[in-house]
């Protein structure tokens, strides 16, 4: 029996959500993403429904997510946006069709120009991660604290001082190690 495949981290917003396909940059790195039909299922799942992805499409959109991470870590950090990272957004971001659509219900959601077009799906990620980077939505760009993580994230909070790109993951781990150092110093540890 094959081994199963690592669950997707997904957020609130979509593109710093698709560079979380990849997680554990800086130390034991889990790509969530490693075949093509693993992309077609992250896509489902974030509202982007394609039939499939060749692995051409895939090559493409791990391009496009480093590309993302690489102008977000860049935001965050209040450094120069690299310019190659840039190109790949703004390509990918031109290449698509995809069009908003607005349901009965009042919500938007994206209709591909076909159920195959992978790139259309990328256009969108691509055209929500130049809105976060422009800085058009009411947030900051942040990387996790963790330093096996350093994951980019979207900070929403009141107060944009959010330290973990998910407090269930980073927050957590963090937590636990400090509390475990915390008691082998503690009184009666056998140092």
């Amino acid at each position: 029996m094959p081994p199963e495949f690592p669950d997707f981290r997904l957020g609130n917003v979509l593109a710093t959500s698709f560079t979380g396909t990849l997680s554990e940059r800086h130390g034991d790195a889990v790509e969530r993403i490693p075949a093509p039909h693993r992309l077609v299922d992250w896509l489902a799942v974030s509202g982007l429904a394609v039939d499939s992805c060749t692995t051409a499409q895939l090559d493409l959109a791990r391009e496009l997510r480093e590309s993302i991470h690489a102008t977000a870590t860049a935001t965050a950090i209040q450094d120069a946006l690299p310019a190659s990272a840039v190109h790949v957004i703004n390509e990918c971001s031109a290449q698509g069709r995809a069009a908003a659509i607005l349901t009965p219900e009042g919500k938007r959601r994206w209709q591909l120009s076909s159920a195959s077009c992978v790139e259309d799906a990328l256009s969108v990620i691509a055209a929500d991660a130049i809105s976060i980077i422009a800085g058009e939505r009411d947030g900051k760009l942040a990387l996790c604290a963790s330093p096996t993580c350093r994951a980019a994230f979207f900070d929403t909070s009141q107060s944009r001082t959010r330290k973990w790109c998910d407090m269930n993951t980073c927050g957590n781990r963090q937590k636990k190690a400090r509390f475990h150092a915390n008691q082998r110093k503690g009184p009666g540890s056998a140092e």
